[in-house]
């Protein structure tokens, strides 16, 4: 067993592991960036700024293996993660993992991908939406904890590149057959225990600050088990999730989605797994603050669950073009999104008379989609929205958009249905080795001079 997955679903995807106990100072990010809360060296601190490795003649310093580092201990702590491996062990980890990036940023660069600058406008205005905050509110925040706002945009470019890159050069490689799907049936048939329990929770965080006085730990204890008491008295956990979390689910009704019981904190499977769907657990106390948690379902690693949530949404599609610049696409639908707010405009029309994409024809419908059925950056801006409501311009692979969620239902699968939902979970792990494969091949390929031991 290699390090390389505990590493990459730190680095890669700290925002799907488990963003619900990240502490209020702490700016929660998409696609797992994690912000630290300053970024600036000590003055006279040799140890920050000398060379640890050349990769293709681009610098890895030792400031930057030490502010990774330091990102994902604080994501240990914060996620109460108990099987991580010794400091050491990490800090190799680290310098692999920038090593790896630099590599890949060199490849993407060489093969003429770009990420423009309203794409990275509207990271930052998705980042402050999930954060409940204005684009400008966001930027002062970044300011006061000490961040550079040129070097945080130019760490968003970075991670879209990279994951633009492994899109383009992974994805296409991956393919999951019928016989794929009856080989892990085999596999997972009869398995049992915690080690392939997947959880579907719901959760309410009430956050303690740290230092907190006993009057104020007492005060948040006391709303927290108002909120256990009146789940339990069979009041909407959804729209008490939206009321008191603090968490980042919140907008989600505080629905954290399937996880495996490895990926979520030891004190949240063991509240739960001998719960039954429906029953409500806590408050239970972490570093973090006070939490309640629904069980909506469980299940053993491999078998999906017998029901999901669809979403019913529409949408207006602008594909930029030499003609329509992405800023000038955002601006269009801001000004569509405005009028549709006012009155004086109707998000059907406007779908049938823009929109580039086949559900023009029906006013911008996109029918009943299953969880995991669009690209994660317009399943992630559709997820927060409620029945009703319309998104911002958000930009994906494919344009931008104009999201509408019209309905969510919860359905039972058919067979055929649990075997689709079982081939999103197959190539999810073929993707995995593909990805890991790839990343070799290309660290094998790229000029790699170690200069100096990293100093933590």
């Amino acid at each position: 067993m290699t390090d390389r997955p505990f590493l990459t679903a730190l680095a890669l995807g700290l925002a799907l592991l488990w963003s619900a106990a990240v502490p209020a100072q702490t700016l929660r990010t998409p696609g797992g960036l994690t912000l630290p809360s300053a970024t600036a060296p000590a003055a006279g601190n040799r140890t920050a700024d000398y060379i640890v490795a050349l990769v293709n003649s681009e610098p890895v310093t030792n400031h930057e293996v030490r502010q990774r580092l330091r990102q994902v201990e604080q994501t240990i702590a914060q996620r109460n993660i108990t099987n991580a491996p010794p400091r050491e062990v990490l800090l190799r980890q680290v310098v692999e993992q920038l090593i790896n990036e630099r590599a890949q940023l060199h490849l993407a660069r060489e093969s003429g991908l770009r990420v423009s600058d309203a794409e990275i406008d509207q990271a930052e205005q998705n980042i402050a939406a999930q954060n409940s905050l204005s684009h400008e509110e966001f930027r002062r925040r970044l300011r006061a904890d000490g961040y550079d706002i040129n070097r945080f945009r130019e760490e968003l470019r970075q991670q879209q590149l990279l994951q633009r890159l492994r899109d383009r050069e992974v994805d296409s490689r991956v393919r999951v057959t019928d016989a794929d799907i009856d080989e892990y049936l085999r596999e997972q048939k009869g398995s049992s225990g915690v080690e392939n329990l997947e959880l579907n929770l719901s959760h309410v965080l009430v956050l303690v600050p740290e230092n907190a006085s006993e009057a104020l730990v007492a005060e948040r204890q006391a709303r927290a088990q108002r909120v256990a008491e009146r789940a339990r008295a069979g009041e909407d956990f959804a729209a008490l999730a939206r009321e008191f979390s603090d968490a980042a689910e919140r907008v989600n009704g505080g629905e954290f989605g399937w996880r495996a019981a490895s990926r979520l904190p030891d004190l949240f499977v063991s509240s739960t797994r001998n719960l039954a769907p429906g029953a409500i657990a806590g408050p239970l106390r972490s570093p973090a603050g006070f939490h309640v948690l629904k069980v909506n379902d469980k299940r053993q690693a491999g078998m999906p669950s017998m029901s999901v949530t669809q979403t019913r949404a529409s949408h207006i599609l602008l594909r930029p073009s030499a003609q329509l610049t992405p800023e000038a696409a955002i601006a269009r639908l801001s000004d569509f999104r405005q009028r549709i707010a006012a009155g004086t405009a109707n998000f059907e029309t406007l779908a049938r008379e823009n929109s580039q994409d086949g559900s023009a024809a029906n006013g911008g419908s996109l029918g009943w989609a299953l969880p995991g059925q669009f690209v994660p950056e317009f399943e992630e801006a559709m997820n927060r929205l409620r029945p009703g409501e319309v998104s911002e311009p958000i930009v994906s692979r494919f344009g931008v958009h104009l999201i509408r969620v019209d309905e969510r239902r919860n359905v039972q699968l058919d067979e055929k249905q649990q075997r689709e939902r079982l081939r999103m979970v197959v190539r999810e792990q073929k993707m995995d080795e593909a990805l890991a494969l790839w990343a070799r091949d290309v660290r094998s390929r790229a000029y790699v001079e170690m200069r100096e031991d990293p100093q933590p």
